[in-house]
């Protein structure tokens, strides 16, 4: 049965929420009376559906229903979660959440997007929300505190991780979390550098993302310190660097006051920085490098990467009828070209995508691979067919040629989203002995299993095209 989520506020968070949930196959109601809710949301979703498929090499769940609704009670009704994103006032969020409270399922989890609020402070006049504080783009970042009642917190982590989302429980109450302690005190900072003179807007932000901004996206800060500390390690750096802490660097704790010169002079800045560029524009910049930073992040399962990892596994394997389906996915923009369609290096890429699945199917796995067996790719013939673009739904079937012997003979056919062959892929790949670096005959669990596909796949046709070899007519 698809859970339900509902989502109470509809800007740009609530709007993150909602895409979250929706593609990850969740039902999905809005409450807001913002006239201008439902296109908002929309322009959201628009980015998400964008977004959020070219992170994965499988294909999420089929999205679930969105609807809007006047009446918060209707919209709460059947919710498993509930996700309160209003603006940041509390005697508002005790109005909102003492509605929530009467009108949602008694076993509902109920989450504030609040970014400084504490589940004491929200719960005052008694309640049962907890933080759920999501960073922007909900519908890329993984990162969620939680901050509240432990059984709670352990139900909405379970949920969490099943939209493919990173819980985060924070041991304390504690004014403004975990992650904007940190952003609080290098924004300070920053404002200092700029009113003093020493920087401009667009100077910070390049000292940011030329260097220790990268560094974070895969260590985080005290990894990256571990590193700094070379052979001896943390012990060594803090030696090292921790009399500086000593020293007048910063101004954490003094804030610039915000007088109209300042907030003029740092708007103008921003607009001289990027306001060639439209809001709409900026978030697809952003989405794009997130995307592009995330995907190689889970090449090695550092930080968000594997946060990926963990949610593609649980995500279910396509089942095809004559031929199995070895890839279901969505394009990513990254992979596209000058021409605005894919490059022809990635159709090699989801071929080998494809038979790394069919090794999957014959047991030749990561198991196999260890104990020194493996098959090599010694041949491949590409026929392009048709144009695939970024955002497709790119599905591949595969039938065994051949597969006797120390041969393995795939034919792989790309699908695109009209169901249409838009490529194919012939494929030849001998089986080896990893230690000896030398072709082997499989052990008898693969080629039996090999064997039965091959029986199976011969009743087929064989396919249009196989056997071709480059410049044949017809």
């Amino acid at each position: 049965m698809t859970q339900k989520a509902t989502i109470i506020g509809g800007g740009v968070i609530g709007g993150g929420w909602v895409a979250r949930f929706l593609l990850n196959g969740w039902n999905v109601s809005v409450f807001d009376p913002d006239t201008e809710a439902e296109r908002k949301i929309g322009e959201v979703l628009a980015n998400a559906r964008r977004a959020l498929p070219a992170l994965y090499d499988k294909a999420l769940p089929a999205e679930g229903t969105l609807t809007f609704h006047d009446d918060m009670g209707e919209a709460l009704a059947g919710a498993a979660w509930v996700q309160e994103s209003v603006p940041e006032r509390l005697d508002l969020k005790h109005k909102i959440h003492a509605q929530i409270d009467e009108l949602s399922p008694a076993d509902a989890v109920i989450g504030s997007s609040t970014s400084g609020f504490k589940p004491s402070e929200l719960n005052a006049h008694g309640g049962r929300v907890v933080v759920a504080h999501p960073f922007n783009p909900v519908y890329l970042l993984p990162l969620v505190e939680l901050v509240g009642e432990a059984d709670t917190c352990a139900k909405a982590s379970d949920i969490l991780r099943s939209i493919g989302m990173y819980p985060l429980t924070v041991r304390k109450e504690i004014d403004a979390h975990i992650a904007d302690r940190f952003l609080e005190a290098v924004w300070r900072e920053a404002l200092w550098l700029v009113k003093d003179g020493v920087a401009t807007t667009e100077e910070i932000d390049e000292a940011i993302r030329m260097g220790f901004g990268i560094r974070w996206a895969q260590m985080g800060l005290f990894e990256t310190y571990r590193v700094a500390g070379g052979e001896a390690g943390m012990k060594h750096f803090m030696a090292q660097f921790g009399p500086a802490l000593q020293w007048p660097w910063t101004k954490l704790m003094d804030v610039p006051e915000f007088t109209d010169e300042l907030v003029d002079l740092i708007a103008g800045q921003s607009d001289a920085q990027s306001g060639h560029m439209s809001i709409r524009e900026l978030e697809r910049l952003r989405d794009d490098n997130l995307i592009g930073m995330m995907r190689a992040l889970k090449k090695t399962g550092s930080g968000a990467g594997g946060v990926l990892n963990a949610h593609e596994a649980m995500l279910p394997d396509p089942e095809g009828d004559d031929l199995p389906i070895t890839v279901d996915r969505v394009i990513p923009q990254s992979w596209t070209d000058y021409n605005g369609h894919m490059n022809e290096a990635h159709y090699i890429e989801v071929s080998a995508q494809a038979t790394d699945s069919f090794m999957l199917m014959i047991d030749a796995d990561a198991d196999y691979i260890a104990a020194g067996n493996s098959y090599f790719t010694v041949e491949n013939f590409v026929q392009y067919h048709a144009e695939l673009h970024a955002g497709d739904r790119l599905t591949v079937t595969t039938q065994v040629l051949r597969g006797e012997g120390k041969k393995m003979h795939l034919f792989h056919r790309l699908h695109g989203p009209d169901g249409e062959v838009a490529a194919t892929v012939e494929t030849l790949l001998l089986h080896m002995d990893l230690n000896a670096r030398k072709t082997s005959l499989p052990t008898e669990g693969v080629a039996a299993k090999l064997t039965a596909f091959a029986e199976d796949h011969a009743r087929l046709p064989t396919p249009q095209g196989a056997g071709r070899h480059v410049g044949q007519r017809g």
